[in-house]
Order: C-alpha cells, then sequence, then structure tokens
C-alpha cells in the first residue's frame, strides 16, 4: 500500500516551535565547564594556590590530580586555567595555559605538535623524528621569557601506549633554563596510575598532589539542580527525577558526568514523546539506553587485544561466573589469540587492558592474597554476559569465537598467572 504523507512533518513542525523542555542544550553537553562548581571549592582553591606563583612568573610546582571518571578533574583545571588566562591578560603577563587530552591527541608525536604550537613552533603533521619535534619545541620554550602551564589530561592513556619517557623529559625540561619554563599538571582517572611510572618521573610529576574522591548522592543533587536550572524550562524536572539520576549515579562511582547524561537522555525521551515534565519513568527507560550504549561505546574504543581481552572475560563467566581469575583469563586470551594468528601480548601488557576495562566500568577486579603464595585477581563482569555476547556480535573478527570452546573449561591458576603471580 502507498504510503501518504511526510513522515517528518511533525518533527519539524515541533522542531520550529522550539522546545518544551530545554531552554539551553549547550549545559547539558559532556564538555560544558559552568561557571560554578558546587562541592569542588576546596580543590579549585588548592590547585589556583598551588599555581598561584605562576602570576608572577615564577615556576609553579608540578601537580598530579587523580580520581576517578566523573568527579570534576577536567572541570576543575579548565575553571582555573580559564581564570587565570582572564588574569594574566589584564595584568599583561606572558603566562599561557594549555590544555592537553591525550586520548583525543592519540600520540606522543601529537602531544608534542600541540605544546610547539603553544609557544609558536610550526610542527608538520608526520615527517619529524620526535626527538627532533621535542628540540624545536624546548627550544621555543626557553627562547622567550614566556611561562607555559600544561595540563596532560588522561596521562595515563600516553603512557600506558607509550612509556614514560616524553614525560621524564618534559619533567627535565627547565634544567639549566634562566628565564620562562614549564609545569605541569597531570591528570589521571587511573587510581594505581603512579605505580606505572619511573621513580624519577614520579618525584617530579608529583610535587603536589590533588585526589578527587567521587561526589555522594547529595552533592549530585546539587550538581544537577544547578544544571537543570540553567538547561530546562522552570518546572519541566521535578526534584524527584533529579533525585532519582542523582541516587543511580551514585550507587556506582560516584560518577557527575553519568548523572548530567542521564538526566539529558531521560528529558530527551521526553521531548521526544511530546511529554510535558521529565518523570522518573523517562529515567529508567534512559539508564536502559545508556547502559546498552556505553558497552558500545567501550568496545569501539578498545584496541584489538583489549576486545580479545573482554571475549576471554566472557568465555570464562559463562563456565564459572563467581570464580574467574587472572590466570584463566590469561590461558584463554592466549588461545583465542592463537586462534586468530595473533601473538599475544605478556601478562603485565594484559594486566593492564584488564584495568583500563575495570576503569570503563564493563568488569571489576579486585586483588585476592593467597598468603605465602602471592596474590592474584578475582574478575567479574559488570554488565549481563548477553550484552558483550549482542556487543561482540558486531566485530567481524571476534564474532566467529564467540562460541568456541564452550564444552572446555579453563584451568584454574588459583595462585599463579603462567607461573608468575601477580603484584598488582
Amino acid at each position: 500500500m502507498k504510503q501518504r504523507g511526510d513522515p517528518l512533518e511533525d518533527l519539524l513542525s515541533r522542531v520550529s516551535t522550539g522546545s518544551k523542555i530545554f531552554r539551553d542544550r549547550e549545559v547539558m553537553r559532556a564538555d560544558y565547564i559552568p561557571g560554578n562548581l558546587p562541592h569542588r571549592w576546596e580543590h579549585i582553591r588548592r590547585l589556583g594556590e598551588i599555581l598561584s606563583p605562576g602570576l608572577k612568573l615564577y615556576r609553579p610546582s608540578n601537580v598530579f590530580v587523580y580520581g576517578k571518571t566523573g568527579t570534576g578533574k577536567t572541570a576543575v583545571v579548565k575553571h582555573v586555567f580559564r581564570r587565570f588566562e582572564e588574569e594574566a591578560a589584564s595584568l599583561g603577563i606572558p603566562l599561557k595555559m594549555v590544555y592537553v587530552n591525550c586520548r583525543m591527541v592519540g600520540t606522543e608525536y601529537r602531544v608534542l605538535s600541540e605544546l610547539c604550537e603553544s609557544v609558536g613552533v610550526h610542527i608538520p603533521f608526520t615527517g619529524l623524528s620526535k626527538g627532533e619535534v621535542f628540540n624545536r619545541f624546548r627550544k621555543g620554550l626557553l627562547s622567550g621569557t614566556k611561562l607555559l602551564i600544561v595540563c596532560l589530561d588522561e596521562i595515563d592513556v600516553l603512557v600506558r601506549g607509550f612509556g614514560d619517557a616524553l614525560l621524564y623529559e618534559l619533567t627535565r625540561i627547565n634544567e639549566g633554563a634562566q628565564a620562562g619554563g614549564l609545569s605541569i599538571v597531570g591528570v589521571s582517572n587511573d587510581l594505581m596510575f603512579k605505580e606505572m611510572l619511573d621513580p624519577r618521573v614520579l618525584s617530579s610529576l608529583s610535587e603536589e598532589e590533588i585526589v578527587f574522591h567521587p561526589y555522594t548522592a547529595i552533592e549530585l543533587v546539587d550538581i544537577l539542580g544547578e544544571r537543570a536550572r540553567l538547561a530546562f524550562h522552570e518546572g519541566v524536572v521535578p526534584h524527584s527525577t533529579i533525585s532519582l539520576c542523582a541516587a543511580l549515579a551514585a550507587s556506582e562511582h560516584g560518577d557527575a558526568r553519568r548523572a548530567i547524561d542521564l538526566l539529558r537522555v531521560a528529558a530527551e525521551i521526553a521531548e521526544r514523546n511530546d511529554d510535558p515534565v521529565v518523570e522518573e519513568a523517562h529515567v529508567r527507560m534512559a539508564l536502559g539506553v545508556i547502559e546498552q550504549g556505553r558497552v558500545f561505546e567501550a568496545l569501539s574504543t578498545l584496541p584489538l587485544h583489549g576486545r580479545v581481552i573482554l571475549l576471554a572475560v566472557y568465555h570464562a563467566s559463562l563456565k564459572s561466573p563467581s570464580k574467574i581469575t587472572s590466570g584463566m583469563i590469561y590461558q584463554v586470551y592466549r588461545s583465542l589469540c592463537s586462534a586468530l594468528g595473533l601473538e599475544p601480548l605478556t601478562d603485565r601488557r594484559v594486566s593492564t587492558l584488564i584495568s583500563e576495562l575495570d576503569m570503563l566500568g564493563v568488569l571489576s577486579s579486585s586483588v585476592v592474597s593467597f598468603g605465602r603464595y602471592g596474590r592474584t585477581r578475582r574478575i567479574s563482569l559488570k554488565i549481563p554476559a548477553d550484552e558483550v555476547r549482542a556487543a561482540l556480535e558486531r566485530d567481524e573478527l571476534l564474532a566467529p569465537l564467540l562460541d568456541q570452546n564452550r564444552g572446555a573449561r579453563p584451568k584454574s591458576d588459583s595462585v599463579a598467572w603462567q607461573g608468575r603471580v601477580e603484584s598488582e
């Protein structure tokens, strides 16, 4: 039967009349930095105190900022950087604040390229050695009187991928400098990141430390209330809806970003349904949308070996969901690598990737002690196995291995991991 009418007509008419829910959508974006950061005033003041010598052109101490995802680290750093840039401009001080997200730029070369641009040194997209790019940056930095304060956000991603050699060079770049210089604000989501660093790097980078603890449900209510006041029309989002979003986010990791996303998606669902108020039912629907989307997003950002490890956890969880150890995962992982024709990573590198999956919220790992026999990790999926399967079925390379070895039970290593007890 031939369909009549325009399927987009109703949608376009609603768009043209404006939203009954949203007043300003930008406020609910993940990269929006509000002028007021509830429950992070002490952290703002602490970071400001550490960096304040820069306003007198003295090099501040390096700072290491860490805490779980969604605890306000990036927002606080960007807020302080913005205020310092405004003050430096008003005073005519040659102080420059630079923010670099190591996950976004991806490589050491691109990190150095960003730093070069900040001191007026143009670097081609490719073609130079990292040593040459670093030398050009150092020359550009120390040839003038400009003081540079650099935030390396998600610095753990850079170190996991390339080691800490670049970080070591950056922490030593001021040696012999008469004017100008560099101070580093390192930001990491991984509370165990410091254990990956060479002691010489750690002693320089962690001259000062700021720890961000997860938000409580009450604090998240204040944060969401502040955002809702700016983002939505009055009366559209009841306090009960805000409280539910805060409680759901606080029950996991106290993640403000997750709470904000939950409220935003709930509001979008209400808007699509042409409902006048964002109810708790909309939040429940949004939770399902976000949970499913989080799995696919996590997988899309994982390297191949990270996806193979997740597949190994999936296989192990089907056979022994309550007794999965790191050694079992490594054995299954090696078997999968063999089937794929891949060279398996070392056990230490696999351990790092397991930590990354833990940080993403896909699985949970905890260290279990066996006394004089050492320690190992207990691992479990934090999301339903069928959701992992649905996500991996979209992976053309790994999908054929989803049902491999279903009848075989991986050997338990109760203590050792391929002859080596974990030290994490």
